[in-house]
């Protein structure tokens, strides 16, 4: 099964049809450290900052949903600390899921219109979706 870093990169690249070597290249760094990180298993010691940056640059995602995924990755528990978040800072099962990072970590850098717009969407798709019993 694939950590939460290879699950972000590999999720990514199958979205946009990009290349290791396309990350690399926006985010100026190596394509071999792109690579080495969307297919080693177990991520041993957590990337340096130079390297999340590069690859969420690269990416195109937030630095935080990088550095989420990669702190998991190595075993690090990430303690969540919003207002969501269940007790002693744990956040509930959907935030460890790449997507759910990225959206919660994409959406501060909307405009106030383009928020209002996600928050009708978001809502729209909720009262569609079968209700719980």
């Amino acid at each position: 099964m694939a950590n939460a870093l290879q699950q972000l990169i590999r999720e990514r690249l199958d979205r946009k049809g990009w290349s290791y070597g396309d990350v690399a290249r926006r985010g100026g760094i190596p394509r071999s450290t792109v690579h080495h990180l969307a297919t080693t298993d177990r991520v041993v010691r957590m990337p340096q900052a130079t390297t999340l940056e590069g690859l969420a640059k690269g990416l195109e995602i937030p630095l935080e949903a990088v550095r989420r995924a990669a702190a998991e990755a190595c075993g690090i528990h990430v303690y969540d600390t919003s207002p969501a978040a269940g007790p002693e800072g744990t956040a509930d099962a959907g935030a460890a899921d790449p997507e759910v990072a990225l959206l919660i970590a994409s959406v501060q850098k909307l405009s106030a219109d383009d928020r209002r717009h996600v928050s009708a969407l978001v809502e729209s798709l909720l009262d569609r979706a079968p209700r719980e019993k």
